[in-house]
């Protein structure tokens, strides 16, 4: 009698360290299906989210150009002209040589990139009106282009 009772007991103990290590530890499967959602998930979102990105990188920069053009505005008015090429968007910060009635600066710090590390490329005269012409050149730094490499044009961002 006594063998057989060591032998239950022997029983229940490995029986009891096989329910505890299941139920304790993930297998590999479910691991996978696990893994498997996430990444369905990831290649569902991900887009939207790098979109939104690309949008709000661009609703920044029509900002930062209708800045700029409040600011060559304000500067028109005391000069009665706005900065030549040359000059650039630098004017609006440092007085240029030989002006009279500049009142600024006329933006409150350092003139900024764009969204995507690329100065704006300021023109004046302009080839679109009367107005000075502000480009970002996009994410690619280079004119033209689609999607997220598409320039951000000022006569074109209202």
């Amino acid at each position: 009698m006594r063998k057989s009772r060591h032998g239950v007991k022997k029983a229940r103990r490995i029986l009891r360290a096989r329910q505890l290590s299941r139920a304790a530890g993930v297998t590999l499967i479910e691991l996978l299906v696990v893994v498997t959602i996430i990444a369905m998930f990831a290649a569902l979102v991900g887009p939207r989210l790098f979109r939104h990105v690309g949008r709000s990188r661009v609703t920044a920069t029509r900002a930062q150009i209708n800045s700029f053009q409040t600011a060559l505005g304000a500067y028109k008015l005391d000069t009665s002209k706005f900065p030549t090429t040359e000059q650039g968007l630098q004017a609006l910060r440092v007085k240029p040589e030989g002006l009279n009635n500049w009142d600024g600066p006329y933006l409150p710090q350092e003139i900024p990139v764009d969204p995507w590390g690329n100065p704006y490329v300021y023109k004046f005269p302009g080839e679109h009106g009367d107005e000075p012409d502000i480009v970002s050149l996009g994410a690619d730094g280079k004119p033209g282009g689609e999607s997220d490499d598409a320039d951000v044009l000022s006569w074109k961002s209202q």
